[in-house]
């Protein structure tokens, strides 16, 4: 049984360890975890993992955030997986600093990766993972906040949380997204 989970952020050095790559850092973790290997494909880095039988195609779109969906559209219909079976990892401002809630389906709330990703699928009833990033920021100053880099202060808060959210993924492929946010949300 194969999964698509697909975490977003922009590609290249200038947006490595800023917020709105926590989808990428959760990734790039598991898969170090798992002793995976991203290749670049087509629109985007993609690793395959194994776990308790199932297959998990982790995807890093290279179009980056706000024109997401393309890559997840591709690789859902490449792998012929349902959207039920595919977790799109996305940092949410809504959410304090390192919570991490796991979602059937919702609003792409405000969020303009999701928006492609919502506007491409035709449907919003797709699982995610929020990770929070918190909003410490003047009003209308958003954009530099989530692409600026953790400070030296949230590092020790997020690190665990990038594991947790890991281990959620796996727990999302194996025992199903009930269990997942069970066990992972508001904790």
């Amino acid at each position: 049984m194969k999964f698509l989970i697909t975490g977003l952020g922009n590609m290249g050095p200038d947006y490595e360890g800023t917020r709105h790559n926590i989808g990428f850092d959760v990734l790039n973790h598991l898969v170090s975890e798992k002793e995976g290997k991203f290749e670049v494909k087509r629109y985007g880095d993609v690793a395959q993992i194994k776990h308790r039988g199932k297959t998990l195609i982790l995807l890093k779109p290279s179009t980056f955030m706000n024109l997401s969906g393309k890559a997840v559209r591709y690789w859902l219909e490449k792998e012929k997986i349902p959207i039920e079976r595919s977790l799109v990892v996305t940092d949410d401002v809504a959410l304090p600093l390192g919570t991490i809630r796991i979602k059937k389906k919702g609003s792409d709330g405000g969020h303009n990766g999701l928006a492609d990703i919502i506007e491409k699928l035709g449907r919003s009833d797709f699982p995610r993972l929020r990770f929070g990033v918190g909003n410490e920021f003047p009003k209308g100053t958003q954009v530099n906040y989530v692409l600026g880099k953790w400070t030296d202060e949230e590092i020790p808060i997020i690190k665990p949380q990038i594991k947790k959210a890991a281990d959620s993924i796996l727990t999302f492929s194996f025992m199903g997204i009930e269990k997942a946010m069970n066990l992972y949300n508001n904790k």
